[in-house]
């Protein structure tokens, strides 16, 4: 028994041993990009570093997926979306819920008040969308520090984030992104088209579609190497970064989009707000507490999930102009039938529209057609 109890504790300590040295080696590795002018001459080297970097933090969530088991934040999804609440504690998160859905979530004014997940319902345009508190953002969180993990890893299943940065605590917005970044999130980017084929010879094989402005065949080729690919078809059809290939090659982010809202307008003077406002780049300025610019910021929360609503007409009947449905910008009728019933597909026939994306009023159409705001749509089944 003491034999065994000596091997784990030896065994532990060459965990503790691999895990310091993974964390320190970042962190060396972080401080010489920071100290390196990106230009043509150092482009090569940044490149490989930020290759290796991210290899050692794979490595280092891998290695915090197999330790002791925490619990987590259960959510049910519902509604027509998810939106995240994102800030540091206090930022105001708990107020802005209040006063945006029909939620009542703790408020105080000291940190960490929000303990875990409240979820409210956020009402606009007939969308129902489901508004959820979680707790305040610390610097590490990505890591673990403060529950982080748990935290972030609710946003991976949202479809907006709203972040909330405090108008006296403007920093607090380069922890929270480099945070979100860090648990393998991208706010507002697109997925860069990327085509990657691994082959069992042949070297790294590289076609572009464009002219890359940003990387040469040579550090496309270094970096895939450096991250375990010897042998591939590399196809690039966007004008892409180091970053952006290196996540290609991971190929585990999620792709999200967010709003900046600088939230305590009421507690600046005008010359101190439009500082704050330019440094954070923020979308909307607002003030939970005196429920200043809510309205505008349910319009943008609307817009920024992509919605558009469809109203649905039964066969000899008019069409119900007063409840449309929630859909997203391009979605066909596939989607719609998909959305009203699960055997609405396979059983469809053809469709009728009426609005901005048919020819004529009344067109029949068929699965693949995509919708557009306003339609009124006529669903024939066999």
């Amino acid at each position: 028994m003491a034999t065994q109890q000596g091997q784990q504790s030896q065994k532990s300590a060459v965990h503790a041993t691999k895990n310091f040295s993974n964390i320190s080696r970042i962190a060396e590795l972080e401080a010489e990009l920071k100290k390196t002018d990106y230009n043509k001459r150092t482009q090569y080297h940044v490149g490989l570093v930020k290759a290796k970097i991210a290899m050692l933090k794979e490595k280092e969530l891998a290695r915090g997926s197999k330790g002791p088991r925490t619990e987590g934040y259960a959510v049910r999804k519902s509604g027509d979306a998810t939106v995240v609440l994102l800030g540091f504690p206090s930022a105001g998160k708990s107020s802005l819920l209040n006063a945006i859905t029909n939620a009542h979530s703790p408020v105080g004014a000291y940190e960490f008040t929000t303990l875990s997940v409240i979820p409210g319902l956020l009402e606009y345009k007939n969308a129902k969308i489901q508004v959820l508190d979680v707790p305040g953002i610390v610097h590490g969180a990505a890591s673990g520090r403060g529950r982080g993990r748990e935290v972030l890893a609710v946003l991976q299943s949202a479809d907006l984030a709203l972040i909330i940065v405090d108008v006296l605590r403007p920093h607090a917005q380069k922890v929270i992104l480099k945070e979100v970044y860090d648990s393998q999130l991208r706010l507002n980017a697109r997925k860069p088209d990327v085509k990657i084929k691994k082959t069992a010879r042949g070297g790294i094989r590289i076609g572009k579609t464009v002219r890359l402005t940003h990387l040469t065949d040579q550090l496309i080729e270094s970096i895939c190497k450096e991250m375990r690919i010897s042998n591939a078809e590399v196809l690039i059809r966007t004008d892409i970064t180091v970053d952006e290939l290196i996540d290609a090659i991971e190929g585990n982010k999620r792709y999200i989009p967010a709003i900046t809202a600088l939230n305590k307008i009421d507690l600046v003077d005008d010359r101190q707000l439009e500082e704050v406002r330019k440094e954070v780049k923020a979308d909307i300025l607002i003030s939970a507490e005196t429920l200043v610019g809510m309205n505008e910021l349910k319009e943008l929360i609307f817009d920024r999930l992509n919605f558009m609503r469809v109203f649905c007409k039964e066969v000899s009947k008019k069409a119900d102009l007063e409840i449309p449905l929630i859909m997203r910008k391009n979605a066909t009728i596939e989607d719609l039938c998909g959305k009203l019933h699960r055997d609405f597909v396979n059983k469809f026939k053809f469709a009728k529209v009426w609005g901005k994306s048919a020819k004529f009023d009344g067109q029949r159409l068929m699965l693949q057609h995509t919708l557009m705001d306003g339609d009124v749509v006529e669903i024939h089944l066999r």
